[in-house]
Protein backbone atom coordinates (compact mmCIF):
# COMPACT_ATOMS: atom_id res chain seq x y z
CA UNK A 1 0.00 0.00 0.00
CA UNK A 2 1.37 3.36 -1.18
CA UNK A 3 0.00 6.70 -0.88
CA UNK A 4 0.04 9.93 -2.33
CA UNK A 5 -0.64 12.89 -0.94
CA UNK A 6 -1.09 16.39 -1.96
CA UNK A 7 -1.42 19.19 0.58
CA UNK A 8 -3.05 22.74 -0.22
CA UNK A 9 -2.75 25.49 2.52
CA UNK A 10 -6.12 27.55 2.46
CA UNK A 11 -8.03 24.96 3.75
CA UNK A 12 -6.06 24.32 6.75
CA UNK A 13 -7.60 24.39 10.39
CA UNK A 14 -8.01 28.29 11.34
CA UNK A 15 -6.80 30.09 8.35
CA UNK A 16 -8.68 33.19 7.56
CA UNK A 17 -7.05 35.46 5.51
CA UNK A 18 -4.30 35.23 2.76
CA UNK A 19 -1.39 36.62 4.72
CA UNK A 20 -1.57 33.26 6.30
CA UNK A 21 -0.76 31.55 3.49
CA UNK A 22 2.08 33.97 2.14
CA UNK A 23 6.01 33.41 2.68
CA UNK A 24 5.86 37.33 2.46
CA UNK A 25 3.93 38.00 5.71
CA UNK A 26 6.32 35.81 7.82
CA UNK A 27 4.12 37.16 11.62
CA UNK A 28 0.87 35.68 9.80
CA UNK A 29 2.30 32.73 8.03
CA UNK A 30 4.76 30.96 10.32
CA UNK A 31 1.88 30.14 12.81
CA UNK A 32 -0.27 28.83 10.03
CA UNK A 33 2.86 26.95 8.17
CA UNK A 34 3.20 25.20 11.16
CA UNK A 35 -0.24 23.95 11.93
CA UNK A 36 -0.21 22.75 8.02
CA UNK A 37 3.12 21.20 8.57
CA UNK A 38 0.88 19.39 11.63
CA UNK A 39 -2.00 18.19 9.52
CA UNK A 40 0.02 16.36 7.33
CA UNK A 41 2.67 14.61 9.18
CA UNK A 42 -0.85 13.49 11.23
CA UNK A 43 -2.22 12.16 7.76
CA UNK A 44 1.04 10.15 7.03
CA UNK A 45 1.13 9.03 10.44
CA UNK A 46 -2.06 7.60 10.43
CA UNK A 47 -1.78 5.84 7.14
CA UNK A 48 1.53 4.41 8.21
CA UNK A 49 -0.06 3.31 11.04
CA UNK A 50 -2.68 1.60 9.14
CA UNK A 51 -0.14 -0.64 7.24
CA UNK A 52 0.95 2.28 3.95
CA UNK A 53 4.39 1.08 3.09
CA UNK A 54 4.93 5.01 2.19
CA UNK A 55 3.75 7.89 2.00
CA UNK A 56 4.95 10.25 -1.07
CA UNK A 57 3.90 14.08 -0.46
CA UNK A 58 3.50 17.11 -2.67
CA UNK A 59 3.74 20.11 -1.29
CA UNK A 60 1.24 21.76 -3.45
CA UNK A 61 0.38 25.10 -2.18
CA UNK A 62 2.07 28.64 -3.55
CA UNK A 63 5.57 27.96 -3.82
CA UNK A 64 5.64 24.64 -3.02
CA UNK A 65 8.06 25.36 -0.18
CA UNK A 66 5.70 25.33 2.77
CA UNK A 67 6.17 21.72 4.55
CA UNK A 68 8.75 21.11 7.01
CA UNK A 69 10.03 17.80 5.80
CA UNK A 70 12.11 17.16 9.58
CA UNK A 71 8.19 17.06 11.37
CA UNK A 72 6.96 13.83 8.95
CA UNK A 73 7.58 10.74 10.21
CA UNK A 74 9.97 8.15 8.56
CA UNK A 75 8.39 6.24 6.04
CA UNK A 76 7.58 9.43 4.19
CA UNK A 77 9.10 11.17 0.95
CA UNK A 78 8.59 14.56 -0.28
CA UNK A 79 7.79 16.36 -3.55
CA UNK A 80 8.67 20.13 -3.19
CA UNK A 81 9.11 22.88 -5.76
CA UNK A 82 6.67 23.22 -9.19
CA UNK A 83 7.97 20.73 -11.83
CA UNK A 84 6.34 22.22 -14.44
CA UNK A 85 4.04 19.54 -16.16
CA UNK A 86 0.17 19.39 -16.43
CA UNK A 87 -0.32 17.28 -13.22
CA UNK A 88 0.50 20.60 -11.08
CA UNK A 89 -0.89 19.61 -7.34
CA UNK A 90 -0.16 16.32 -8.47
CA UNK A 91 2.78 15.69 -9.90
CA UNK A 92 4.17 12.02 -9.12
CA UNK A 93 1.46 10.18 -9.35
CA UNK A 94 2.03 9.02 -12.76
CA UNK A 95 5.65 7.91 -11.83
CA UNK A 96 5.37 4.96 -9.57
CA UNK A 97 2.02 2.50 -8.90
CA UNK A 98 0.01 4.02 -5.07
CA UNK A 99 -3.13 2.47 -3.77
CA UNK A 100 -4.78 5.80 -2.44
CA UNK A 101 -4.90 9.54 -3.02
CA UNK A 102 -5.29 12.06 0.36
CA UNK A 103 -5.91 15.81 0.11
CA UNK A 104 -5.17 17.82 3.06
CA UNK A 105 -5.71 21.84 3.45
CA UNK A 106 -7.75 21.82 0.60
CA UNK A 107 -10.25 24.54 0.22
CA UNK A 108 -13.80 25.57 -1.77
CA UNK A 109 -13.94 26.05 -5.92
CA UNK A 110 -14.11 30.35 -6.84
CA UNK A 111 -17.21 31.75 -5.86
CA UNK A 112 -18.22 29.60 -3.01
CA UNK A 113 -19.36 31.67 0.35
CA UNK A 114 -17.89 28.05 2.33
CA UNK A 115 -14.21 29.74 2.97
CA UNK A 116 -13.43 33.54 2.96
CA UNK A 117 -10.00 32.22 0.55
CA UNK A 118 -11.94 30.23 -2.01
CA UNK A 119 -10.94 30.21 -5.16
CA UNK A 120 -9.77 27.95 -7.91
CA UNK A 121 -6.31 27.67 -9.25
CA UNK A 122 -6.01 31.54 -9.20
CA UNK A 123 -7.40 34.67 -8.64
CA UNK A 124 -8.54 35.68 -12.39
CA UNK A 125 -11.36 33.79 -12.36
CA UNK A 126 -14.79 34.33 -10.86
CA UNK A 127 -16.27 30.85 -11.63
CA UNK A 128 -15.03 27.42 -13.50
CA UNK A 129 -17.65 25.28 -13.92
CA UNK A 130 -16.70 21.43 -15.49
CA UNK A 131 -19.48 19.35 -16.95
CA UNK A 132 -21.40 22.28 -15.39
CA UNK A 133 -20.38 21.93 -12.03
CA UNK A 134 -18.73 24.57 -10.16
CA UNK A 135 -15.38 23.14 -10.05
CA UNK A 136 -12.86 22.98 -7.21
CA UNK A 137 -9.01 22.01 -7.29
CA UNK A 138 -10.22 19.28 -5.36
CA UNK A 139 -12.42 17.99 -8.71
CA UNK A 140 -9.71 18.87 -11.21
CA UNK A 141 -7.53 16.71 -8.55
CA UNK A 142 -9.56 14.03 -8.21
CA UNK A 143 -10.22 13.39 -11.50
CA UNK A 144 -6.15 13.36 -12.29
CA UNK A 145 -6.25 10.31 -9.50
CA UNK A 146 -9.32 8.76 -11.45
CA UNK A 147 -7.37 8.96 -14.89
CA UNK A 148 -4.38 6.98 -13.04
CA UNK A 149 -6.89 4.59 -11.51
CA UNK A 150 -6.08 5.50 -7.98
CA UNK A 151 -8.82 5.97 -5.72
CA UNK A 152 -9.61 9.25 -3.71
CA UNK A 153 -9.97 8.19 0.26
CA UNK A 154 -9.29 11.22 2.52
CA UNK A 155 -9.59 14.99 2.28
CA UNK A 156 -9.57 17.72 4.75
CA UNK A 157 -10.40 21.19 4.68
CA UNK A 158 -13.22 23.37 4.75
CA UNK A 159 -16.81 21.93 5.61
CA UNK A 160 -18.25 23.18 1.99
CA UNK A 161 -15.72 21.38 0.21
CA UNK A 162 -15.98 18.21 2.66
CA UNK A 163 -19.63 18.50 2.06
CA UNK A 164 -19.23 18.07 -1.95
CA UNK A 165 -16.22 15.53 -1.74
CA UNK A 166 -19.39 12.98 -0.51
CA UNK A 167 -21.32 14.01 -3.28
CA UNK A 168 -18.54 13.01 -6.04
CA UNK A 169 -17.02 10.25 -3.71
CA UNK A 170 -19.57 8.80 -1.04
CA UNK A 171 -17.04 6.39 0.84
CA UNK A 172 -14.51 8.68 0.95
CA UNK A 173 -13.36 10.12 4.50
CA UNK A 174 -13.42 13.61 5.17
CA UNK A 175 -12.36 15.96 7.66
CA UNK A 176 -14.16 19.15 8.21
CA UNK A 177 -11.95 21.68 10.34
CA UNK A 178 -13.15 25.10 9.43
CA UNK A 179 -16.81 26.77 8.85
CA UNK A 180 -16.33 29.98 6.24
CA UNK A 181 -19.34 32.83 6.98
CA UNK A 182 -18.23 35.91 4.84
CA UNK A 183 -14.77 36.90 5.59
CA UNK A 184 -14.62 34.77 8.60
CA UNK A 185 -14.62 30.97 10.14
CA UNK A 186 -15.27 29.01 12.61
CA UNK A 187 -12.49 26.37 13.05
CA UNK A 188 -11.77 23.31 15.13
CA UNK A 189 -9.05 23.53 18.08
CA UNK A 190 -5.70 22.89 16.20
CA UNK A 191 -4.91 19.74 18.54
CA UNK A 192 -8.09 18.85 17.78
CA UNK A 193 -7.85 18.66 13.89
CA UNK A 194 -4.97 17.00 13.89
CA UNK A 195 -6.04 14.10 16.10
CA UNK A 196 -9.01 13.75 13.62
CA UNK A 197 -6.93 13.82 10.98
CA UNK A 198 -4.36 11.36 11.98
CA UNK A 199 -7.51 8.55 12.64
CA UNK A 200 -9.29 9.98 9.45
CA UNK A 201 -6.28 8.41 7.89
CA UNK A 202 -6.10 5.24 9.21
CA UNK A 203 -9.88 4.73 8.27
CA UNK A 204 -8.96 5.89 4.81
CA UNK A 205 -6.28 3.21 4.21
CA UNK A 206 -8.62 0.28 5.50
CA UNK A 207 -11.47 1.50 2.53
CA UNK A 208 -9.87 3.22 0.02
CA UNK A 209 -11.23 0.54 -2.43
CA UNK A 210 -14.67 2.06 -2.07
CA UNK A 211 -13.11 4.96 -2.79
CA UNK A 212 -12.62 5.29 -6.70
CA UNK A 213 -13.60 8.25 -8.77
CA UNK A 214 -15.98 8.58 -11.25
CA UNK A 215 -14.68 9.54 -14.74
CA UNK A 216 -16.99 11.06 -17.28
CA UNK A 217 -17.09 10.18 -21.01
CA UNK A 218 -16.37 13.60 -21.62
CA UNK A 219 -15.34 17.09 -20.59
CA UNK A 220 -16.67 20.25 -21.08
CA UNK A 221 -14.93 23.12 -18.81
CA UNK A 222 -15.66 26.88 -19.34
CA UNK A 223 -13.41 29.60 -17.44
CA UNK A 224 -15.01 33.14 -16.39
CA UNK A 225 -12.23 35.16 -16.56
CA UNK A 226 -12.63 38.70 -14.29
CA UNK A 227 -10.70 40.16 -17.17
CA UNK A 228 -12.04 40.75 -21.07
CA UNK A 229 -8.45 41.06 -21.95
CA UNK A 230 -7.30 37.70 -19.91
CA UNK A 231 -9.99 36.02 -21.59
CA UNK A 232 -9.30 37.04 -25.05
CA UNK A 233 -5.23 35.73 -24.47
CA UNK A 234 -6.46 32.48 -23.26
CA UNK A 235 -8.62 31.71 -25.99
CA UNK A 236 -5.83 31.42 -28.31
CA UNK A 237 -5.07 27.83 -26.89
CA UNK A 238 -5.66 25.47 -29.56
CA UNK A 239 -9.42 24.59 -29.57
CA UNK A 240 -10.38 26.91 -27.19
CA UNK A 241 -13.26 29.08 -27.77
CA UNK A 242 -14.29 32.55 -26.35
CA UNK A 243 -17.93 33.37 -25.56
CA UNK A 244 -19.52 36.35 -23.82
CA UNK A 245 -16.33 38.31 -24.07
CA UNK A 246 -15.10 36.47 -21.12
CA UNK A 247 -15.62 32.65 -20.76
CA UNK A 248 -13.02 30.78 -22.28
CA UNK A 249 -14.23 27.34 -23.21
CA UNK A 250 -12.98 23.83 -24.21
CA UNK A 251 -13.73 20.17 -24.85
CA UNK A 252 -11.94 17.02 -24.60
CA UNK A 253 -12.86 12.95 -24.44
CA UNK A 254 -8.93 12.44 -22.49
CA UNK A 255 -8.76 13.84 -19.01
CA UNK A 256 -5.12 14.89 -19.90
CA UNK A 257 -5.65 16.74 -23.01
CA UNK A 258 -7.73 18.86 -20.23
CA UNK A 259 -4.91 19.11 -17.47
CA UNK A 260 -2.84 20.35 -20.33
CA UNK A 261 -5.72 23.09 -21.00
CA UNK A 262 -5.64 23.66 -17.19
CA UNK A 263 -1.67 23.79 -17.29
CA UNK A 264 -1.58 26.74 -20.18
CA UNK A 265 -4.99 28.57 -19.02
CA UNK A 266 -6.21 27.63 -16.09
CA UNK A 267 -3.06 27.56 -13.90
CA UNK A 268 -1.62 30.47 -12.09
CA UNK A 269 1.34 32.61 -14.12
Amino acid sequence: MKVFLSADMEGTCGIASWAETERSTPFDYTPLQKQMTREVAAACRGALAAGAEEVLVKDAHDSARNIDPTALPRGTRMHRNWSGDPLSMMTGLDRERFDAVFFTGYHAWASCPGNPLSHTMNLRNNRVFLNGTLCSEFLLNSYTAGYYGVPVAMVTGDQALCEFAKQLIPAIVTVPVNIGRGGGITALHPDEAVERIEEAARRAVAKADLCRVPMPEHFHMEIDFIKHSVAYSKSFYPGATLTEDKMVCFDSDDWFEMLRFCHFVLSDG
